[in-house]
């Protein structure tokens, strides 16, 4: 019978106060914190109260403890390839928060680090590749119900005067490494995996600090699929996360709502040619009928994001693939780099 995994938690800020000590929390029969780290001693004392572990004010201090088998990494952005690399070198296989790092040279270090047979490996928490929107947006292309999906829009929107370190380079901040993995990651699933060309402008809007608040990125996957991808702290009205459009049919996803419009696939359609002559005035096309079939499908409300945790389980104690491979996670970061380039990037 597996036994739990011994974790280390090192940063106990809003995420590894929240979904990390959560997520934890709810399945005791796959890991026990044996161990948390932060600076600051009441958020210390939390996590030994609520788990019965030691607790650490230096990290590596931490990551010598050898009772831990693997530190989960949520601290600040600009921490993470620090920390993933010092635990890897330790001994420790790694889970991290995204963003992975920040650059593609430290991601290609840590995947190098973290892939040796023999030795301890590294994941990367991209827990929204399992979202139920995205899991059902995939779904649904990949039934062909709306014929050969060629563009496909995805957007994070929202209004915000942020001024917390997320607004600051020097720390990691800006939605490029905030939000960007997330929706860099779905960008790239919808691209194919890679993408041939890709337009990138990098705005700071609303927010104070030096960092971008607003993200345009517009790509062309090896798939032949055109990606519009926008993330903004600085839009007052909502727009819908995801727009899918197809030669049969199209999509539009806002909230816990999938709205489709579509072809009936029962009903062929008529065989027209091209007509180079010149059309009766006021009329074009043809007297083709479209039968057109509507549908729309309610989310479920809830979370499903933390299966990320029981992936890690079974990859790392049960030897079963992970979903998210580090040559993916690595393939986000060198996205988000060339699109601070603020140029058109090929």
């Amino acid at each position: 019978m597996s036994t739990p995994i011994k974790v280390g938690v090192a940063g106990l800020g809003r995420i590894g106060m929240s979904v990390h000590r959560d997520c934890l929390k709810a399945r005791p029969d796959k890991f026990t914190v044996v161990a948390a780290c932060d600076l600051i001693e009441s958020r210390r004392n939390a996590y030994a109260d609520l788990f019965g572990c030691k607790t650490y004010a230096d990290y590596y201090e931490m990551i010598r403890d050898p009772e831990i088998e693997v530190v989960d990494i949520a601290t600040r952005s600009c921490d993470h390839y620090a920390h993933a690399k010092a635990a890897l070198l330790a001994g420790k296989s790694v889970l991290v928060e995204k963003p992975f790092c920040r650059t593609y040279a430290e991601a290609c270090e840590l995947v190098d680090l973290g892939s040796q047979p023999a030795g301890p490996h590294i994941y990367v928490r991209h827990n929204r590749r399992f979202e139920e929107g995205f899991l059902k947006v995939n779904e649904i292309i990949d039934s062909g119900i709306l014929g050969e999906v060629f563009e496909i829009k995805l957007t994070r929107n929202s209004y915000q005067r942020r001024n917390d370190w997320q607004t600051i380079k020097e720390f990691g901040g800006g939605q490029l490494l905030n939000w960007g993995p997330h929706i860099v990651d779905h960008a790239l699933r919808f691209c194919g995996g890679k993408y041939e060309s890709m337009y990138s402008q990098i705005r700071r809007v609303t927010a104070v600090g030096d960092a971008e608040d607003h993200i345009k990125l517009v790509f062309k996957g090896v798939n032949g699929r055109i990606v519009d991808m926008e993330i903004s702290g600085g839009a007052a009205l909502p727009t819908p996360e995801y727009v899918v459009y197809g030669t049969r049919g199209s999509l539009i996803g806002e909230g816990t709502t999938l709205r489709m419009k579509y072809l009936d696939p029962s009903v062929p359609l008529m065989k027209i040619v091209a007509d180079p002559s010149t059309p009766d005035s006021g009329t074009y096309g043809n007297s083709e009928k479209l039968q057109w079939l509507e549908k729309t499908i309610t989310l479920d409300t809830r979370d499903h994001t933390d299966v990320v945790w029981d992936y890690f389980y079974d990859a790392y104690r049960n030897n079963k693939p992970y979903p998210i491979t580090s040559d993916q996670a690595a393939e986000v970061v060198r996205t988000i780099e060339a699109a601070k380039l603020d140029t058109i990037f090929a």
